[in-house]
């Protein structure tokens, strides 16, 4: 061994070919293992940034060598690099700070082994070595060679910190070590491959590694998350694939918190995203011997991976060179909020706030460190004042009894413990929970008593906007100890003292100014109220005014992407609904006319904008109220009154009407970008009016790109929605075709409840497809109409559905072609199947009927 370590890496000049092909230099410097794809991540204090970006240096430098390959004999140490043959990936030792991820720790600088993107400017590792043992630090350079045994092997201080533990040789002589352009690195005797990086993924699956399970010896190939963005330790996090064939995220190898389905034959029913065909490749495998998942890109010009981040979402990302940053292409789960254990015990998490995760009241971070490297799942939240539950199990108490605070509005903690007995009243269930010194918190509902021990884990805020709750979720206890209250307290006693004395004096003033302003609100109601019935233009409201009208938004209606809506009345006699807009960041002159912009527009199936709100960062939309709700709460809900085919079909040829109008008929054609049931709203006489027409233009975003993560709905997104290409208003035709499909069979086309055939589980416009091609078209009519169609309409609309999930847009028709067929003005030829799902049926030159 001292004998190969005093020979140094031996120098391989490349050919002219292979030196044109080496990449610009690139900085390394930058200490991150992924990109800060999410802006509101608390700031890194000066310091810690400081001490991390003299800590981490570049592993090029002017005396560094790059070679194509490893032989025995050879080093790699210091600011050498090896490099694949066509230049896309690296491999070398970067150091970082000390294992703890701490510059102000003990250990030291600690030194890694990784591959990277070689020719993006911003170092992304996609592999490291020794993530499960201790890490190569001190001030010596480690060195990476091959050893006698054929083995790959890192040497610090003379002893082996690392071995790839392939099965040895009686000779290393034939050995050599390649790192393939995919991001592979082999090491190689003859044509036989000893070890390759590809079996022993970190956090990255690159296009065409694997994730899987060997059958015959257990060995399982997942990817496991890093415990911060500097460390690369093995976090808590981990996605695999399973015996059952399904992909599983979990937390501590042990909670899952998402599924992707079964596979169907062309993707995971959970994630119909994939089947963006002109993107990506899949290659599934589940025989006697294996399981394994991997995909492959179909334009190897993309410089593209997946990961799992330390965040416990799977990103799919890609190189944008025009920014110079990662584009995010994916994530699953999609909302953060949705990982176990995002933001660690005695948290909350808000997906809608501008900082996701908060401490609960009586609570600070435990490890402000740990935060700013968007480390919380472990360390989270730590309690300000101790609880007095030891005084009062031992029977002395010492100070005050601890007492409960209420959080309304929440999702309720992870792993809840049913109170032991009867419990009547929430009295009880209170007493219970401070009778045990363990109980952290309780909740007393139509489920009973529930009480929690420990840390609280997944607490979610229901959609809190400008300091009110929307009225969904439950109330849940925290237990605090006495303290937390009696300061509070305290304060307000002399607040309230202080403010008797004034208030006295200002009585009479008070009672004089609101009867002055009563009188001035009903006038300017009356007011209102005339331009509504008139028409006569949009009505500029006050917050104040609309926040009465609602009763301080009590009575929540519906919500989406764009924000919640909320009943309201002017006056006891005009019923609106209020929408507060989340994410609307224009400035009063440019909302304004962008909402003037929007208000001309009027059809009768859209729903009519009657005003507006604009006071500083507090922006909503007033409509006229639909009595009947959406048409979602018709077709899936069993509590609902069940359409009869007549108003199905008159409401399918309404939004048809509704969409052409925004297409053809406005000097600017509008896209909608999100036609789902949910933003189909019924009148009283359940005519159809389309809801959120206009809001792209309205929050400024551009949809020429990529945006499924903000935008669009499963289940509705055309195939070239995530393509990257411009965007037409055939992406509103394809989610009116699928609208139009579960108008017919009144069932929901991505809620995951999928039929079985003789090929396993199928998704449902399949099952719609399949039918059409049976010439069956009357078999997957909703069963709640009894047989009670007409079936030259139930024809004609297939026909419609299925031209209008077309493939390719230009094969869609036009929404006024579709208008022109509905209304029987025009003859429908037979469609072809949809290739995707032609694909998938293992059908070819197929009809839909």
């Amino acid at each position: 061994m001292k004998s190969i370590l005093k020979k140094r890496l031996v120098s391989i000049r490349p050919t002219r070919a292979e030196r044109m092909s080496v990449p610009r230099p690139i900085d390394n410097s930058i200490p991150t293992h992924r990109p800060h794809l999410n802006s509101s991540r608390l700031a890194m204090p000066l310091p810690v940034l400081l001490a991390l970006l003299c800590a981490l240096h570049a592993p090029a430098s002017s005396a560094s060598t790059e070679t194509y390959s490893l032989s025995p004999g050879q080093l790699l140490a210091g600011g050498d690099k090896l490099v694949s043959s066509g230049g896309k990936f690296a491999l070398g030792f970067i150091q970082i700070p000390g294992s703890d991820s701490k510059p102000s720790g003990s250990g030291g600088n600690s030194t890694q082994l990784r591959i990277w993107f070689n020719r993006v400017p911003k170092l992304t590792s996609v592999w490291v070595a020794n993530r499960g043992g201790s890490p190569v630090t001190g001030a010596a350079s480690p060195e990476l060679t091959i050893s006698g045994d054929g083995n790959l092997v890192i040497v610090d201080h003379g002893k082996v910190a690392w071995s790839t533990q392939a099965a040895a040789t009686a000779s290393n002589n034939r050995t050599v070590l390649l790192l393939l352009d995919t991001g592979n690195l082999v090491l190689r005797s003859a044509s036989d491959v000893l070890w390759q990086s590809f079996d022993h993924p970190t956090d990255t699956l690159l296009p065409g590694a694997t994730i899987g399970l060997d059958k015959v010896t257990g060995r399982s190939r997942r990817l496991v998350s890093s415990k911060n963005r500097i460390d690369q330790a093995l976090g808590l996090y981990s996605m695999e694939l399973g015996r059952s064939g399904v992909v599983q995220m979990l937390w501590d190898s042990s909670v899952p918190y998402w599924s992707s389905g079964e596979w169907n034959g062309g993707y995971f029913s959970s994630v119909p995203g994939m089947t963006a065909r002109h993107l990506f490749g899949f290659t599934f495998v589940n025989d006697d011997r294996e399981v394994s998942f991997a995909y492959h890109l179909l334009d190897e010009t993309i410089t593209m991976y997946s990961f799992l981040d330390v965040s416990g979402q799977r990103k799919v990302l890609a190189w944008h060179e025009a920014t110079q940053n990662w584009a995010t292409v994916y994530t699953h789960p999609t909302a953060q909020c949705e990982v176990h254990a995002a933001c660690g015990p005695f948290t909350v998490c808000d997906d809608n706030a501008p900082t996701r995760c908060s401490c609960m009241k009586g609570f600070s971070v435990g490890s402000p460190e740990d935060w700013d490297l968007d480390d919380r799942s472990t360390s989270g939240c730590r309690r300000n004042t101790q609880l007095n539950c030891a005084s009062i199990s031992s029977g002395t108490m010492v100070g005050m009894a601890d007492m409960f605070y209420a959080m309304p509005s929440v999702r309720l903690p992870y792993n809840p413990h049913s109170a032991v007995g009867h419990v009547a009243s929430a009295v009880e269930c209170e007493q219970v929970c401070l009778s045990n010194c363990s109980c952290s918190a309780y909740t007393f509902g139509s489920g009973g008593c529930s009480m929690w021990h420990g840390g609280l884990l997944n607490v979610k805020q229901h959609h809190q906007i400008d300091g009110a709750s929307s009225g969904d979720g439950e109330i849940l206890h925290i237990r605090l100890a006495a303290k937390e209250f009696r300061t509070r307290k305290n304060n307000n006693v002399v607040i309230i003292l202080g403010a008797i004395g004034a208030g006295l004096n200002a009585l009479g003033i008070l009672v004089l100014i609101v009867v002055l302003r009563r009188t001035r609100r009903n006038k300017r109601y009356s007011e209102t109220l005339d331009k509504i019935h008139g028409g006569s233009g949009l009505v500029s409201f006050r917050y104040s005014d609309l926040r009465r009208a609602t009763r301080d938004f009590s009575e929540k209606i519906g919500a989406g992407g764009f924000g919640s809506v909320f009943k309201g009345s002017l006056n006891d006699s005009t019923t609106i609904a209020v929408k507060r807009l989340h994410g609307c960041y224009q400035q009063e002159k440019q909302f304004r006319a962008e909402v003037s912009s929007i208000g001309i527009l009027h059809h009768t199936n859209l729903v009519k904008i009657v005003g507006f709100c604009c006071e500083g960062d507090k922006k909503l939309l007033v409509y006229e109220h639909m009595p009947n709700s959406s048409l979602d709460a018709h077709l899936f809900r069993s509590s609902a009154k069940t359409l009869n085919w007549r108003t199905r079909y008159q409401i399918a040829l309404g939004v048809a009407r509704g969409l052409a109008y925004l297409h053809e008929s406005c000097l600017d054609y509008i896209i909608h970008c999100d036609i789902k049931p949910q933003n189909i709203l019924l009148d009283a006489l359940f005519v159809p009016k389309i809801a959120d027409f206009g809001m792209a233009k309205l929050l400024t975003r551009d949809f020429s790109r990529v945006m499924t993560t903000t935008r669009g709905t499963i289940g509705y997104l055309a195939p070239e929605w995530i393509s990257g290409v411009a965007i037409t208003p055939k992406v509103d035709v394809y989610g009116y075709g699928m609208v139009l499909l579960e108008i017919i069979s009144g069932r929901m086309n991505a809620n995951g409840e999928c039929g079985s055939s003789g090929d396993g589980i199928v998704y449902f416009p399949i099952q719609v497809a399949r039918k059409l091609l049976e010439g069956n078209v009357t078999s997957f009519v909703d069963d709640r109409l009894n047989g009670d169609v007409i079936i030259d309409e139930v024809e004609r609309a297939c026909k419609v559905a299925c031209w209008c999930i077309q493939d390719r847009e230009f094969e869609r028709p036009t929404m006024g072609k579709v208008v022109q067929i509905l209304e029987g003005l025009v003859e429908v030829d037979t469609p072809p199947m949809p290739k995707l799902l032609e694909a998938i049926a293992g059908r070819s030159n197929s009809a839909c009927t």
